[in-house]
This record gives C-alpha cells, structure tokens and sequence, in this order.
C-alpha cells in the first residue's frame, strides 16, 4: 500500500502544519481530514490557499530531516502554506479501498488548475499504491506548464524510482528542451542509460548545427557509455567550448574509466590535476550555477 511508515509520515506533516497555519485555520483543516465524502475533499482541496493564504512555510533542519528518514528524497521544504495543507489532505484519504483512493485523486487531477496539480505531483511520492501513479506521472511530463514539470522534476523521488525508461528519458529530455535546473532531478547518475546518452547525443549535434549552446550537463549522462564518436564530441568541447564546457567534458571523460579518455585528457593537465584535487566536481559545477 505505501513504500514508507505513512503515520510516521503523517504525524510529522501534521505538525508541520499546526506550527504554519493560525488555530482558526487548523480547525478548519483537522475537521476535513477524516471526510470520507468526495465532494466536501474536492471543495476542501479547491479553498485551501483561501483558507492557509501561500506563505513560504518554516520549518526547522531538524523536521525537515525527520521527513527525510521516514522518506527519502521528500521535502516540504520551501513548501506554501496551501500546498502543504493540500498534502496533509491527501495523506489522511483512506487508501484501504484501493480503486476509491485511486478515483477520488484522480478527480483532483482532472479538475485541478495550476497550484493544484502542483500540489498533486510533488505529493506523488507519499500518496499509496504508488505503482498507480506511473501514467499520470508521465502525463504530466507531457505538459507545457513550467510550474508542473518543476514539481515533477525538482527534488522529487518519485520519477527516479517509479518510472519506466522509456518515461525517465522522457522527462530528461523534457527538462533539457525546456531550460530546467538538471541538478534539482535526483537520480540523474543511477538511471543512466544507453538509450538516453545516444538520444541527448543526436539532440547535442543539432543544438551545435543551429549553432545554439548545450548545457554542459548534458554531457555527464554519457559518462558510462562512451564509444569513439562520443569521445570525439568531446574532444570538441575541450577544443572549442567555454570553460564549464570544457569542465564537464573533464568530468565526463574521467567518470567513463575509458583508456581513450584519459589519454585524450593528459593534453588537458590543468583539468586532469583539478580533477584529482576535487576542485573539479558536479558538484561545485552545480554549486557555481547555483551562484550564477
């Protein structure tokens, strides 16, 4: 039913949510978590920023690493006041009838507007029966709402875990044809794979021949599946790009354990030594974006 201890889960939402919102508005919210009657959940849901307002709520590293254990990967934090409240909805539906759970949710999706979807995919991850959710998930990976694909995408374990391939490499190219923040996807690294390094390759030459820039952490999705014509378009970078380009290349080249890459990278020595010195990682690549 869940993947996670949900009333551990529950508890801590709770009382994030009792310490965000006034006692008025509480009550409010208490007195509609035990309804089993659709109707007054679909009202409910539909007036909560009426009810919470959008306030970026506070809470504390502590809380926010409790929710971590029971969930890895899932956060609140940075979370409004009526997205939070929609998620602690959510987590007090009753999942025991399983085709009533998954009905009464997907009728929150089919009439939600902006905020409330984005409520609903970045709950994807604590909601029951999580094999369910694998289309709707792809679903949103097919919408044109930046908001949507950002709370499918950033910092949400769902995808990394749930989705197929064909879906994965879906919403990876999604996020590289819309401009999103790669570094917020988790489970870049792990759910790697030949298909998605051969499909952002072509993608890669076409940016090139409209003579339009690549995000250089396109290339870290090739590391484990370098060939020849790869290194080659590598080799380009380091010859030709700027220098988080050329840095991500560096990366790129070493990551892939391959004897062509490193003897391509000892003509690039200053690379090779920031590399071994760990002054060269994604890590401070994405913490450089961050500042940027």
């Amino acid at each position: 039913m869940f993947d996670y201890d949900a009333e551990r889960l529950k508890a801590l939402i709770i009382e994030v949510s009792r310490s965000n919102l006034s006692p008025d508005t509480w009550t409010w919210l208490s007195e509609n978590l035990s309804s089993e009657d659709s109707r007054q959940i679909n009202t409910a849901f539909a007036l909560m920023p009426r009810k919470t307002g959008k306030s970026v709520i506070q809470i504390s590293k502590d809380l926010n690493s409790k929710i971590d254990h029971v969930k890895p990967g899932f956060t609140v934090e940075n979370w409004t006041t009526d997205k939070l409240g929609r998620l602690c909805l959510l987590l007090h539906l009753n999942p025991a009838d399983q085709e009533k759970y998954i009905k009464t949710i997907e009728n929150l999706f089919l009439a939600a507007e902006v905020s409330e979807l984005v409520a609903l995919y970045s709950s994807l991850p604590v909601l029951a029966w999580p094999d369910r959710w694998k289309l709707r998930c792809a679903e949103g990976i097919r919408s044109n709402i930046g908001l949507v694909l950002e709370a499918i995408m950033y910092h949400n374990p769902y995808p990394e875990k749930y989705l197929d391939e064909k879906a994965w490499n879906q919403l990876i190219l999604k996020a590289f044809f819309t401009d999103k923040d790669i570094i917020q996807i988790p489970g870049i690294d792990e759910r790697a794979n030949a298909e998605l390094a051969l499909t952002l390759t072509d993608y890669a030459h076409e940016r090139w021949a409209a003579k339009r820039k690549i995000n250089p952490f396109l290339w870290r999705f090739t590391s484990k599946f370098l060939d020849e014509g790869l290194i080659h378009d590598l080799q380009k970078v380091l010859f030709e790009g700027s220098l988080r380009e050329k840095q991500a290349a560096a990366l790129t080249l070493v990551q892939s354990g391959s004897a062509s890459a490193s003897e391509l990278l000892k003509s690039y020595p200053e690379l090779l030594n920031a590399i071994k010195n760990n002054e060269l990682n994604w890590a401070n690549m994405a913490q450089e974006e961050e500042n940027n």
